[in-house]
């Protein structure tokens, strides 16, 4: 079985670096790298601050660079370049800022795809788990905990009336497909502003195959967004959600929220520092106002939007290519 592996790059740095040594450890050798870089002008400066010339050339397969521009990239789009870039039995795809944590990530993360089969109860598609970094906060540290446990499942049709949303849950953080499941799919959804890993999870479900969570493949990866931030995120997220309701009508992903919001303020209680309800609350007026304001996107003008979203350059293509203005109607 070959394995390529793709990871978009935006000014990549030391973290970047420390990714690509650790794939070089990997168990399981990969059969190529390719990099999906956003802005030449900006990868030849991170050559400048950073080693990965260095890093790349010590690695024991070859890899590939492509570049595009920050107007011309998405989340589904671009990915799907770097699949078709590859000719590998599965395509694994991973951030710039997700380390693998031991040197069995690739061998872990593949072994539910390493099959001929085709059909129901097949295996579409495994995303790793993901683990704090050391300077991840605690209601972070817990919310990583909520959303990647420690027990694997995997997950299928008959799984939606006991998970919901979560049935459908995959992330491009790291996970792995299996390009002839892939290509029969139609790849990633595009033009998309967000979720383009959860949309494709949800195509494979509901034509019968299954998404595997590995858990004992695992990257360490996490972000302590500020309140802002969360407000950008959200609002990114819920567009994405408003433009799917095929799935979104009858899946609700609020009450997921409102679960993790519970078991959070919980948690905090038990290990003695209710005092950060406090902080937990303004993230969740972050989330919910960007929330509200994404799921009802297509009632504010154009520059309400580019003032919410954290892709305006998305907005600003979707808004040309229908021959409209990014100014406000």
């Amino acid at each position: 079985m070959k394995v390529d592996i793709i990871i978009p790059t935006y000014k990549p740095n030391d973290t970047f670096c420390l990714l690509l040594q650790k794939l070089q450890e990997q168990t399981f050798v990969v059969h190529r790298l390719i990099l999906l870089n956003t802005e030449e002008r900006l990868w030849e400066e991170a050559k400048e601050k950073y080693p990965i010339e260095e890093c790349l050339a010590a690695l024991s397969f070859p890899h590939t660079i492509l570049h595009v521009t920050k107007e011309t990239f998405d989340h589904g789009g671009t990915r799907n370049l770097g699949a078709k870039e590859s000719e590998a039995d599965v395509v694994m795809y991973m951030t710039q800022d997700a380390v693998p944590e031991d040197a069995y990530l690739v061998e872990k993360l593949t072994a539910p795809l390493d099959s001929n089969e085709d059909g129901e109860g097949v295996v579409a598609a495994a995303y790793a788990r993901q683990l704090p970094n050391e300077e991840c906060s605690i209601v972070e540290r817990y919310t990583r905990q909520f959303n990647y446990p420690d027990s694997g499942r995997t997950k299928g049709k008959a799984d939606i009336p006991q998970l919901g949303i979560k049935t459908f849950f995959c992330s491009d953080v790291c996970a792995a497909y299996r390009k002839d499941i892939w290509e029969k799919l139609g790849g990633f959804e595009t033009p998309v502003i967000f979720n383009e890993d959860m949309f494709f999870a949800a195509k494979a479900v509901e034509q019968g195959y299954l998404i595997e969570y590995a858990a004992d493949a695992k990257v360490i990866h996490s972000h302590n967004y500020s309140v802002r931030q969360q407000f950008h995120r959200n609002f990114d997220l819920a567009v994405s959600q408003a433009d799917h309701p095929e799935i979104f009508a009858r899946v609700s992903s609020e009450a997921e929220g409102m679960r993790l919001v519970k078991s959070t303020m919980k948690y905090l209680c038990s290990i003695g520092k209710p005092y950060l309800i406090w902080n937990l609350g303004w993230q969740c007026v972050g989330k919910y106002a960007g929330y509200y304001m994404g799921k009802h996107y297509k009632k504010l003008g154009r520059r309400r939007i580019l003032k919410c979203t954290m892709s305006p350059e998305y907005w600003k293509r979707i808004w040309a290519d229908n021959g409209e203005q990014a100014e406000n109607e």
